[in-house]
């Protein structure tokens, strides 16, 4: 863990934003012979999205790319906010937190490469994984361990649900 100031901003944590390439997946795409691609998520970044969810967070995803198999898998999770092809990451999140008043200390966002800069300078909260660009690094407030579809969205989800109380069991939540 490597939180870049002493306060505790984990504990306003109202709503996620996550990118999807690169955070919700490795980043790896697998070209396969149909002419499919193909991405890989965690099964323990599913686990806690699906219990954010079910706890009455906010959470959503922003892409620039256009990844239909990766919204399938969102809504499996319980994640409607699935937005796409989205060229102005900065001005579609400013608008999403200004139609629903939130204050940028309520917003984690987290992101792995360039396209994400201009969105850390938005969020109270700006996070990334362990092997996001150096630029990202320099601009997040909070660093994971974990890379990118390697357990590094259960990280901050934790993190926020056990400092405000809320991380128990939830017995209806499967690992999917």
């Amino acid at each position: 863990m490597q939180l870049m100031d002493n306060s505790d901003p984990f504990l306003s944590i109202t709503t996620f934003i996550f990118d999807i390439d690169g955070v919700l997946t490795d980043g790896t795409v697998l070209l396969l012979d149909n002419g499919l691609q193909a991405r890989r998520m965690n099964i323990k970044d599913g686990y806690a999205l699906q219990l954010a969810v079910k706890k009455g967070y906010r959470l959503l995803a922003v892409s620039g790319a256009d990844s239909q198999p990766a919204v399938a898998r969102l809504n499996k999770l319980g994640i409607t906010e699935v937005y796409l092809s989205v060229t102005d990451k900065k001005a579609f999140v400013e608008k999403y937190m200004a139609e629903r008043h939130l204050q940028a200390g309520e917003v984690l966002f987290m992101g792995d490469d360039m396209p994400d800069l201009p969105v850390m300078e938005v969020a109270g909260l700006p996070a990334c994984p362990a092997d996001a660009a150096e630029e990202i690094r320099q601009a997040a407030r909070y660093i994971s361990p974990y890379a990118g579809g390697a357990g590094c969205v259960r990280d901050v989800i934790e993190k926020v649900l056990k400092g405000q109380g809320r991380w128990q069991l939830q017995p209806d939540i499967t690992s999917s």
